[in-house]
C-alpha cells in the first residue's frame, strides 16, 4: 500500500429536536459529558498553525485512556466511528500499532465472521444493525479501510450488507435516500445524511468494481440534497428538507427547516471533497460538485468570526447574545477550505480561511491536571428543530463529534506544514 499524504489520498483509493426520536439523530450519541469551559491557551504560540504539541497524537493517546476496550467505547454509532477514522489517520502517519489495533478491536467486537453486524448490551442481549438509517451506514468505512489492510473476509461481507441496502433503501420521489426509514424521518432529507452515506458508497464503488453504480448513485444524491437545501440568497444551505411538509419545522411552500445549522454543512462539505476524490477525473459531473464546494467555501467565509477565526453554531446569526462558537464545524470547514484551495476549486486566498480557522480551533484544546487532552465547545447530536433549539444545544467537551472532526483536520494542516514524513509507510505498496 502506497504512502499517503492527506486524509483525500487515502479516499481517493478506499472510495471512505425536539422530535421524538427512534434513531439517532445527526446523533445523539452518548456524549462524552464534561460541561465545556473556555480553556486557557497560553500553552499555545501566537502563530499556532504549526503548533509545538502533536495535538493528533495527545488526542488518541487520551481518548484511549478514557476507553480502553471496546466494551468502553461502546456501541456501534457513526461520531465514535468518525472518531476512530482520525485516528486511522494518525496510525498511517505514526506507524504505531497500537493505533490501529484499537479500531480493529472496536469493529471485530460488532461483527462476527458471517459478516453480521450487532450490538451487545450490558446484560448481553444482541441486537442486529439492519442499516434502515444512515447514520448507522458511516462505520461502514471502517470496514472497508480493515478490509484494505488485511483481507479479512468478514470485513467485505458486512460492507456488502451495507451496499446491499441501498437497492431497497426508501426514497423521496425525486429519489433522495430518506435519513432514515422510521415513520418520523420519513420523507426527509438531511444534510447531514450524505456523510454518513455516500463516501462509504463511492469507496466501496472504488474498492469492489462498483463504481458505475456508485459514482452515479453518489453524484445523484447530492445533486437532490443540494436543490432542495441551498439558499440562493446566502449562498449556505438549510438543515433539512421535508417532502411531506409535515413536520413542525418544514416552511409551508419550501419545506426546508429555517435555520443554517453550522454541523449539517460541514458534513455537506466533506462530502464533496472527498467523492471529489474519488471519481474519475473526466466523470461529467464533477463539475456540478466542483461548484457546490466553491460555493460552500465562499458562503460559510462570509459568517468566520473575524476575532476568533471560528463559526457560530447558527451561522448566520453571529450577533446572537446566546449564539455560541463550535468547535466541530469550525474544523470541518477549515478542513473543507483547505482541500478546496490545495485541489484547486477556489482561489489560493481562501487559505487564509482555513487557517484562522485552524488557529481559531486549537484555543479550544488544553490538557488537564490528569494529563489527558480536552477539547471544547462541541455540540451535541443535534436534530431539526427552531432557532432555540440550536441554540440550546450542550456545549460538550470531547465529544467524539469534536474529536473526530478535528483529527481529520489536524492531520490535513500537518501534512501541509512539511512534517508529516509517514516514513515507515515509504516501502508499503
Amino acid at each position: 500500500m502506497r504512502p499517503w499524504k492527506s486524509l483525500s489520498s487515502f479516499l481517493g483509493v478506499l472510495m471512505i429536536s425536539q422530535l421524538t426520536v427512534i434513531y439517532p439523530a445527526e446523533g445523539n450519541t452518548p456524549a462524552i459529558l464534561h460541561k465545556s469551559s473556555s480553556p486557557t491557551n497560553s500553552h499555545h504560540s501566537k502563530d499556532r498553525t504549526a503548533p509545538s504539541t502533536d495535538w493528533s497524537i495527545a488526542m488518541v493517546e487520551s481518548t484511549m485512556k478514557r476507553f480502553p476496550t471496546p466494551q468502553d467505547l461502546g456501541t456501534w454509532g457513526y461520531a465514535k466511528s468518525l472518531y476512530l477514522y482520525g485516528q486511522y489517520l494518525v496510525w498511517r502517519r505514526t506507524g504505531d500499532k497500537r493505533y490501529l489495533q484499537y479500531i480493529k478491536d472496536w469493529v471485530d467486537y460488532h461483527v462476527d465472521n458471517e459478516g453480521n453486524v450487532f450490538n451487545t448490551d450490558k446484560d448481553g442481549k444482541v441486537t442486529g444493525i439492519e442499516f434502515t438509517n444512515l447514520d448507522s451506514m458511516l462505520p461502514g468505512n471502517l470496514l472497508l479501510l480493515l478490509y484494505k489492510e488485511n483481507r479479512e473476509a468478514k470485513y467485505k461481507l458486512a460492507a456488502e450488507r451495507i451496499r446491499k441496502k441501498f437497492d431497497t433503501y426508501k426514497r423521496t420521489k425525486d429519489g433522495g435516500f430518506w435519513h432514515a426509514e422510521s415513520r418520523n424521518r420519513e420523507w426527509q432529507l438531511w444534510g447531514d445524511g450524505v456523510f454518513m452515506s455516500m463516501p462509504f458508497l463511492a469507496r466501496y464503488g472504488k474498492l469492489f468494481g462498483d463504481g458505475a453504480y456508485a459514482n452515479d448513485e453518489v453524484t445523484k444524491q447530492l445533486a437532490i440534497y443540494a436543490g432542495h437545501l441551498n439558499d440562493p440568497k446566502t449562498g449556505l444551505m438549510f438543515h433539512a428538507y421535508d417532502e411531506s411538509g409535515k413536520s413542525t419545522w418544514a416552511d409551508p411552500v419550501t419545506h426546508h427547516s429555517a435555520e443554517f445549522w453550522c454541523r449539517a454543512m460541514g458534513w455537506f462539505g466533506m462530502t464533496l471533497v472527498e467523492v471529489l476524490e474519488i471519481l474519475p477525473k473526466n466523470y461529467p459531473k464533477r463539475s456540478q460538485l466542483i461548484a457546490q464546494v466553491r460555493q460552500l467555501v465562499k458562503a460559510w467565509a462570509n459568517y468566520q468570526d473575524k476575532k476568533t477565526g471560528l463559526w457560530y453554531q447558527v451561522v448566520d446569526k453571529g450577533q446572537m447574545p446566546d449564539n455560541w462558537l463550535e468547535t466541530s464545524s469550525s474544523s470541518m470547514y477549515s478542513y473543507v477550505t483547505a482541500m478546496a484551495v490545495q485541489r484547486g476549486y477556489v482561489d489560493k486566498s481562501f487559505m487564509n480561511v482555513a487557517r484562522k480557522g485552524y488557529n481559531g480551533v486549537l484555543t479550544k484544546i488544553s490538557s488537564g491536571a490528569d494529563g489527558l487532552t480536552n477539547i471544547a465547545d462541541i455540540c451535541e447530536g443535534t436534530n431539526v428543530a427552531d432557532l432555540a433549539y440550536y441554540l440550546a444545544r450542550k456545549r460538550n467537551t470531547n465529544d467524539f463529534h469534536g474529536l473526530g472532526a478535528f483529527l481529520i483536520m489536524n492531520e490535513k494542516f500537518i501534512s501541509m506544514s512539511g512534517k508529516d514524513k509517514r516514513s515507515h509507510l515509504a516501502n508499503r505498496q
